[in-house]
Order: C-alpha cells, then sequence, then structure tokens
C-alpha cells in the first residue's frame, strides 16, 4: 500500500527523493530493485542502469534516461497532432533526403491540414535513413514520416559510479549493454530505396523488407518490386518475360494506343482525376456541414459614395508605400461596431447540446481565392484594433494565403465571415454558413448606377449588394434586418464611426 501511494505521487518529486536517499541515507544496491522498473513495452527495454526515468506525465520509473535515445539509435519521427480536429495532413515537400546529416530543429517536411500549412522540424541531431512518403501523399497523424540514425552526443549523463561500489552493477549493466546492442541491431536494419519505390510497393500492397534487391549496396530498384508483384500473382505478367519497368511502361502505352486507334482516328481527349488536399478538403468537410444548416437570405443595397470618397482621402495622405488602403478594412471594423449591438450575429450553435454561445472577441474572417482553395483566415479582436491595425493584419495574411503559409491559428477560433465577392466579380451572391457560425455576410461589385436625390434629380451612385445569410434555427429576419440597418447606416455615413471608438 505504501509503495502505491508513492506512485501516484508526481515522478519528478519521488525520483529527487530517491537521488537523496542514494546518496545520503540507503546504500545503492538497496534502491536498485526499486529502480527497476522498466517498461518491457518501451522501445529502449532492455536497457543501462545508469539514470532515472522522471516524467509528469509517467507513473512508473525506468533506470533509462528518457529524453535521449543511446548513439547510433534508430528513431521514428512521427506526424504530430497539428490542431485540434486534425486527423490527417497532406505532404507537400521534403526539405531533406536519405542520406543527409540534419540538426535539432532543421526543417524536415511541409505538410497542409484542412485548415493550415505547417513546417516538421527535427528534434534530433543525425542521419536521414529512411524517408517513408513522398509528396501528394496523405499521412495520418501518428504515422512515421522518416527514420532518422542519431549522432553520438557530447554530453554524457552521469553514472552511478559516483554514489559508491558498483561493482555488483557493472556485470548486469554491461548484460544489458549488449542486449540492447542486438536490439539496436535489429532495429536498424533496413531496406535502402527511394520513396517512390517504396511508394509502388505500398501501391502493390508488399512489404519493402520482404524483396531483395538488385542495386548497389542491395538497393531495392523498382524493377525489382516489379518481379516480386509477379512471383506473388499481384501483378499479372503481360510478356513472357518482365525486364523492369520501361518495359511494362512500354506496353501500357502500345495497348492505349492501340485500343485509341480502334475507337477513333481523331485526337484523343484523356479524363484526369485529382485527389481533394489541403483546403479542398476543408471545403468539402465545411460545406456538407453547411448542407444541413436550414440557411435564409437577406439582401439588401447600400451606396458607398461616403466611403469612396474616404478611400481616396486616406490615399492622398498616406506616406507609407507598404500600406494599400481598400474598402475591407473599414467594413470590417463597421461591422464589429454593428455586432456589439447584435451580438446574436457574433454566436457559434452547438447542435450536439443545443446550445448557443455568445462569442465575446469579434474574430471575423475574410474569404480568400488563393491558388491553392478556398482560405478564410480571420482577424483576431476587431473590436479592440484601428481601421490602420486591421489594414496591416489583413495585408499579412492575405499574402500568407497567397504563399500557403498560413497557420492554423490564423483559420481557427472565427465568429463571423465577410465573402468580399464584388472584387473578383459578380453583383451579389447566396454564401453558405461556415459551421459554427451563425451568419456569413457577401458583398457584391460596386457599381455606377442612377439613382434619385431627395428633390427627385437623377444622379449617378456607387452601389453595392450585400447579402446576409444566416441559421435559421438560432437567428430570424427581424435580428438580420436590424443588424444590416445598423451596418448600411455606418457605411453611408462612415463620420458617425467616429462616436463608436474608443
Amino acid at each position: 500500500m505504501a509503495w502505491r501511494r508513492v506512485f501516484r505521487r508526481d515522478a519528478t518529486t519521488v525520483a529527487r527523493s530517491f537521488w537523496l536517499r542514494c546518496s545520503h541515507e540507503e546504500p545503492l544496491h538497496r534502491l536498485l530493485p526499486l529502480l527497476q522498473g522498466v517498461d518491457s513495452m518501451s522501445p529502449w527495454y532492455p536497457c543501462p542502469l545508469n539514470t532515472l526515468h522522471s516524467s509528469k506525465t509517467s507513473r512508473h520509473f525506468s533506470s533509462q534516461g528518457w529524453v535521449d535515445p543511446p548513439a547510433g539509435a534508430v528513431v521514428d519521427v512521427p506526424l504530430a497532432q497539428t490542431g485540434e480536429g486534425i486527423a490527417e495532413c497532406e505532404l507537400l515537400k521534403w526539405f531533406v533526403h536519405e542520406g543527409e546529416n540534419v540538426d535539432e530543429f532543421q526543417r524536415l517536411c511541409e505538410v497542409q491540414s484542412d485548415k493550415a500549412t505547417i513546417e516538421i522540424t527535427s528534434r534530433y541531431k543525425g542521419k536521414i535513413q529512411q524517408i517513408l512518403f513522398v509528396p501528394g501523399d496523405v499521412v495520418k497523424v501518428g504515422e512515421t514520416l522518416l527514420k532518422i540514425m542519431l549522432e553520438e552526443k557530447e554530453a554524457s549523463v552521469p553514472s552511478v559510479e559516483s554514489f559508491g561500489d558498483t561493482n555488483s552493477l557493472n556485470s548486469h549493466e554491461c548484460e544489458s549493454n549488449s542486449q540492447y546492442s542486438l536490439l539496436n541491431e535489429e532495429t536498424t536494419r533496413g531496406v535502402v530505396s527511394t520513396p517512390s519505390v517504396r511508394h509502388l510497393a505500398r501501391k502493390y500492397g508488399l512489404n519493402i523488407n520482404d524483396i531483395k534487391g538488385t542495386g548497389k549496396s542491395g538497393r531495392v530498384l523498382k524493377e525489382d518490386v516489379i518481379s516480386y508483384a509477379v512471383s506473388r500473382g499481384i501483378v499479372v505478367e503481360s510478356s513472357s518475360s518482365l525486364h523492369g519497368v520501361a518495359e511494362e511502361e512500354s506496353l501500357f502505352q502500345e495497348e492505349k494506343t492501340t485500343q485509341g486507334s480502334s475507337t477513333t482516328d481523331g485526337p484523343t481527349y484523356e479524363d484526369k482525376t485529382m485527389h481533394l488536399t489541403g483546403f479542398q478538403r476543408a471545403m468539402v468537410k465545411s460545406m456538407s456541414m453547411a448542407a444541413n444548416i436550414p440557411h435564409f437570405h437577406y439582401i439588401e443595397e447600400i451606396n458607398f459614395d461616403a466611403l469612396v470618397k474616404l478611400k481616396e482621402a486616406f490615399k492622398e495622405e498616406n506616406t507609407d508605400p507598404d500600406i494599400k488602403h481598400t474598402y475591407l478594412p473599414f467594413l470590417i471594423k463597421s461591422l464589429s461596431v454593428a455586432l456589439e449591438r447584435h451580438p446574436l450575429l457574433n454566436s457559434s450553435f452547438i447542435e450536439e447540446t443545443n446550445e448557443l454561445i455568445l462569442k465575446g472577441s469579434h474574430n471575423i474572417g475574410v474569404a480568400m481565392a488563393t491558388p491553392h482553395g478556398l482560405a478564410v483566415p480571420n482577424i483576431k479582436k476587431v473590436q479592440s484594433l484601428s481601421v490602420l491595425e486591421i489594414t496591416k493584419e489583413l495585408m499579412r495574411l492575405q499574402q500568407l494565403a497567397a504563399k500557403n503559409k498560413l497557420h492554423s491559428e490564423d483559420i481557427a477560433g472565427g465568429t463571423l465571415t465577410l465573402s468580399n465577392i464584388g472584387s473578383i466579380g459578380g453583383t451579389s451572391g447566396t454564401p453558405l454558413i461556415n459551421s459554427p457560425e451563425v451568419a456569413i455576410i457577401a458583398l457584391g461589385r460596386i457599381r455606377k448606377l442612377p439613382r434619385f436625390r431627395s428633390d427627385g434629380a437623377v444622379h449617378p451612385a456607387a452601389i453595392a449588394n450585400v447579402v446576409v445569410g444566416a441559421d435559421h434555427r438560432v437567428v430570424d429576419g427581424a435580428t438580420v434586418a436590424r443588424f444590416c440597418n445598423e451596418w448600411k447606416s455606418l457605411i453611408e455615413k462612415p463620420q458617425s464611426l467616429l462616436l463608436h471608438l474608443r
């Protein structure tokens, strides 16, 4: 019972007490049975009894140091959790290659989740032994991306010799080291091949370790994979003998040409299959969720004459060449002021618990069309930012989106989305809600249209259509109408916005 209580204590505290007992109260040989709580499932078992395992997340002891595997060991580098709810990522590109030496914190690869693009860095210093995926592959969280053989570190771990007589320990330590060497030799034994060859082996469902390589130093070639697949009956041999991938490809091309000539003598047009990745997969997911939301749309017409003049005044007074003034920052700021009076539109609906969360921060998302798909980063805490600060933040997000470098924190946490479809074209649209938000706004193109003054005279006016899409489970039409009237007033009379600024 006493030991049960001790093991439940914080591991660091218990380890410290053991060290004190070793050096002041108890002989080391009486404590060794207590320190040999090595987990048999650990990848470093058996291990030398020269350090204490101390981890706040563990509830047992080990005599092996936890943080650093021994030199020469081969460690797996898995795809770590890149964000809440992220189960897989697409591998975009590698920054390293097999056989290359890497340092700690050196970039290894770049991956893209549904929400952001992330660079994976190395935790270790060593040599790249094996790369398991090729660009374009979808890697699940926890799967091994590559294997690294560790280099010997300059710093050594303190030995137990400083704690007294350890003659009885040395024999056990040597035995453990020899056992570990055998284990490490088995672990580091691998197959030399390129990522494309491994990809081909996975395509056929083969274990590349079962394939005998005919290349230099036993390297497994594509021909070896094809030949092995033929011998197992996975691939049907298309000729009397299979000498390599080049022959197979030529036969495939010849067969395709024969089929094409038999159907038509004109040009052939082939279908192309595209795998949705990154932001495209995120759009599939979010729009599938939006299909279950009962939408209604409210359409309003807004006069931009005053805002057009204000923008021109900003451009004339601008002394910073890096700042480009547009309508969008002012629209975002005025939108935040309107949300303060109508907080229901700045909320999230949790369908599972039938709860509505009124968000404190105005994290307004801006839909951006990029070469990599639709991205919706958001500007955090708009109510505490000036129009100039919003302009700078918007430019930062646009630059990152164009380079496919948005971080997960740039995308997560949005409370309301604004889609400026008019910057590309179109006078109006019916946007779909970005769940779990309850509203989205689409802004059409600003056009010069004839309108009547109060005296009946016709004049040209800068007019844009605004469409508000809302979740009818949470928001009714009257609430949206009042909100839109408030926002419209701030846009048509921008000087009134000064009354609401802090």
